[in-house]
């Protein structure tokens, strides 16, 4: 039976959602040089076009239509066929089946925007077009179902992932790595400084991220209620826990607290709570912020180190958050905040600890794996990387025929 109250809240939901690829296209706009700042932002943009149009031809139908063994689903969903305005039982019954299929489309759009970070300021725009339309439909739309389809195969061995720590984080965070390696570093990383050329606009964009994020984990409960209620307030405990710590580890390690660092570990705790958001309390909430902050100031930290160049550390934020996140589920969920879940370790319950690790470690091999073999397919097609001419003049001028500025 449809519900007015559920049916508001996922909609707002999924405007909330959506509103988050913008705010990404400004974070990670922001964070690159002047030359590239269009060309970053043509990525986000890009992305809601070419995966909403997939999504509604037959990724929909992939990922949650009726089942075949566990791996993927069938086509009778495709062009949105039987997918109206009754509810479906098996996802959302309290509002449309419609509702639940554009507020699904929202997650796929932002996870392939989250890889660009990868390969920012180097990557050809067809290039990009290519590449997103295949990862969302080889790696995307099976993830989605093995975990969140009714009859996916880690969701019956009882792989819990509420919003999207394995679905959106791990999935996107590996393939950036995978992205990074194969497409190699900038021209001239290792001679000149790269700073952002826009910190304000990162700040809004992550600003616009963190406002988005309320409908990304509050609107997986899928109703207006009490499991609403608590993922929007674990959402909040754990990035403000996050970004303090950050502020503090930065400040200790470099002598100053930077805009950037706290935007980042704002993000970082975003990224890192969004699997467990309904399945832990407020208190647990608040570790995982600290624990987000602590480990991905370390892994962005390490990447100079290690040598690759995942531009704006979506691997470090994403892929390290979304892992951290969802081994921190294993540990801290409770059956007690949500009856749907399972006890972690902490609760004497290790063996939902062993599948939240075996799950990161199978999706982030097979993220990393179908990346790697897209992104070669997409070079032997139409090449990866734009000429270092190209790279020299940015991507504003050279793929698009515009400037940012004007000055």
């Amino acid at each position: 039976m449809i519900s007015k109250g559920d049916t508001a809240w996922m909609l707002m939901s999924t405007a909330l959602v959506m509103l988050m690829t913008p705010g990404l296209a400004f974070f990670y706009g922001g964070m690159v040089r002047r030359k590239n700042v269009l060309g970053t932002l043509m990525h986000s943009f890009a992305a809601i076009a070419i995966v909403s149009i997939q999504w509604m031809l037959f990724g929909y139908s992939l990922a949650f239509g009726p089942d075949v063994k566990g791996i993927i689903g069938n086509l009778d969903w495709v062009a949105l066929r039987n997918v109206g305005l009754l509810p479906n039982p098996a996802y959302a019954p309290t509002v449309p089946h419609l509702a639940f299929m554009i507020y699904q489309a929202m997650f796929a759009v932002i996870t392939p925007a989250l890889i660009s970070g990868a390969f920012a300021e180097r990557m050809k725009f067809s290039a990009y077009v290519v590449f997103v339309l295949l990862w969302s439909t080889l790696v995307y739309d099976p993830v989605a179902h093995w975990i969140w389809g009714a009859g996916g195969w880690l969701k019956g061995l009882g792989v819990l992932d509420f919003a999207g720590g394995l679905v959106v984080h791990a999935t996107s965070g590996f393939s950036a790595l995978a992205a990074a390696l194969f497409i190699g570093r900038r021209k001239d990383l290792s001679r000149e400084p790269m700073p952002p050329h826009n910190l304000p606009m990162t700040v809004i964009g992550a600003g616009l991220l963190w406002f988005g994020w309320f409908g990304f984990n509050a609107g997986s409960a899928l109703s207006s209620g009490q499991l609403s209620t608590l993922a929007f307030v674990t959402t909040h405990a754990a990035a403000v826990a996050a970004t303090a710590t950050w502020i503090v580890i930065e400040w200790l390690h470099r002598g100053k607290p930077t805009v950037f660092g706290a935007v980042t570990g704002s993000i970082a705790g975003l990224a890192t709570i969004t699997p467990a958001a309904g399945f832990v309390g407020p208190d647990a909430a608040l570790a995982i912020g600290v624990l987000a902050g602590g480990i991905c100031y370390a892994a962005l930290n390490l990447k100079p180190k290690l040598g690759y160049d995942d531009s704006l550390d979506a691997f470090g934020v994403h892929g390290v958050g979304g892992a951290t996140g969802t081994l921190c589920l294993g540990l801290f969920a409770a059956l007690a905040v949500n009856p749907a879940g399972a006890n972690g370790l902490f609760l004497g319950n290790a063996q939902q600890f062993y599948i939240q690790l075996g799950a990161v470690a199978l999706v982030a091999a097979y993220s990393f794996i179908v990346s790697l073999v897209i992104l070669k397919i997409v070079d032997v097609i139409v090449g990866l990387r734009i000429s270092p001419d190209y790279e020299d003049n940015g991507l504003d001028i050279s793929l698009h025929g515009e400037e940012g500025y004007y000055l």
